[in-house]
């Protein structure tokens, strides 16, 4: 029997689309490192075992899943710079290519999590985090936790959020920070009316193998998830 999870996986992708592939003068180095590297071999391989999941092949650097529609700060939906301040464009794209994008990935996305919580019960939104805070991000250079869980000021009731840090300080056996240095991005915020929602982070140090990482969060979701009928 599936777990009654939706798992969302927004950053997972590599891929420049069409639409600005011309503008683009990122490498695939810079690419992969603006990402969630790691997160397709953590997250994806439970695909079968979860009642759904959401993901896409579109680099974050290019569109990202996590910001507000309207953000278009210089870590916005469409960003200048990646999380390193590494310029993304030689020339920024204009705001008929941003609606573009927008049209064609951004809104589908969000549509295939509203359409796909029948059957869950809880919504988890998964990331990789790099060890220590990047220029552009809210802790910079600063050492993080192995493991994050936000719930974005209620987007989850509090005793379901203390059971499953509790599960995945089992399966994972190490503390686990609370919405700290991530406090929860838009996805699980602007869902939450939806499914009670809660952001993961996991560190990319590598105190596990990818392949450890993704057997101890099916782990704790499968513990979690007991509890749950208890």
């Amino acid at each position: 029997m599936r777990l009654p999870v939706l798992i969302s996986v927004p950053h997972a992708g590599l891929e420049i689309p069409t639409e600005v592939k011309d503008l683009c003068i990122l490498g695939k180095q810079d690419i992969i490192k603006d990402g969630d590297e790691g997160a397709a071999e953590i997250y994806l391989a439970l695909k079968k075992e979860v009642s759904a999941m959401v993901t896409t092949d579109v680099a974050r650097a290019i569109i990202d899943m996590n910001r507000p529609e309207d953000d278009r700060t210089r870590d916005g939906i469409v960003k200048t710079r990646t999380c390193w301040n590494v310029p993304v464009y030689g020339r920024f794209p204009s705001e008929e290519n941003i609606k573009r994008l927008i049209l064609k990935y951004y809104r589908p996305y969000h549509s295939d999590l509203s359409r796909l919580v029948r059957g869950a019960r809880l919504g988890l939104d998964c990331h990789t985090m790099a060890a220590e805070g990047p220029p552009v991000g809210p802790d910079p250079g600063v050492r993080r936790p192995r493991i994050c869980l936000s719930n974005g000021d209620g987007t989850c009731p509090r005793e379901w959020m203390q059971s499953l840090a509790g599960c995945f300080k089992k399966a994972f056996k190490t503390e686990i920070a609370i919405n700290q240095p991530f406090k929860g991005g838009h996805i699980i915020r602007s869902h939450a009316k939806e499914l009670p929602w809660i952001q993961l982070e996991l560190s990319r140090e590598d105190f596990l193998s990818n392949e450890g990482k993704s057997e101890a969060v099916l782990q704790a979701l499968a513990d979690w998830s007991n509890r749950l009928h208890e």
